[in-house]
């Protein structure tokens, strides 16, 4: 069984039924948390292979994303980079700046102006998420985003809304990949 093959089955293992509220505000009848891929060894590896393999070939110097959902998946493709020899920054982007300290939206190795990065993410909805993540990040660095990259897609507009705003954006996975 390939990577590929393997990693979507555990990604299919862990879409829940029912309606729920997405962060986006919209429901659905199903439910993917990545979470429960990302943060299984297994399934951190695979996904941080595979997005690794896309990110080498791209001359960038750091990846990030917004917390939580791209924390472990970051941390893994750090360690994918480094056991390739490679050596990327890491960084994560809070919901909103922190209150106390020095009130950072970013946290992470300092980015420079023009700095080229990828957008990590888990699963994508509308990509309201990554561009709320990428208008805080703004706020403390202006780097250059090469790609947004993400686990699954829902396949509920985010290519659109995303290549709209000048982003190039791909999924390891959509929606249809995982029958739904």
């Amino acid at each position: 069984m390939s990577n590929r093959d393997e990693l979507m089955k555990l990604v299919k293992g862990t879409v829940a039924e029912g309606t729920v509220t997405l962060a986006s505000g919209a429901t659905s009848d199903f439910y993917i948390d990545g979470r429960q891929t990302s943060l299984d060894s297994r399934g951190l590896y695979l996904t941080s292979q595979l997005m690794w393999e896309r990110i080498k070939t791209m001359d960038v110097t750091a990846v990030g994303g917004p917390t939580m959902g791209a924390d472990p998946i970051v941390g893994g493709i750090l360690m994918a980079a480094a056991a390739d020899g490679a050596h990327l920054k890491g960084f994560l982007i809070r919901k909103e700046a922190k209150a106390h300290g020095m009130q950072k939206w970013v946290e992470g190795p300092p980015l420079k102006d023009g700095e080229r990065v990828v957008l990590i993410e888990d699963v994508v909805t509308s990509g309201g998420s990554a561009l709320k993540a990428i208008e805080g990040m703004r706020t403390q660095y202006s780097p250059t985003i090469v790609k947004i990259l993400c686990l699954v897609d829902r396949q509920a507009g985010a290519t659109e809304k995303l290549k709209a705003a000048g982003y190039d954006y791909e999924a390891l996975f959509t929606r249809k990949d995982l029958g739904r």
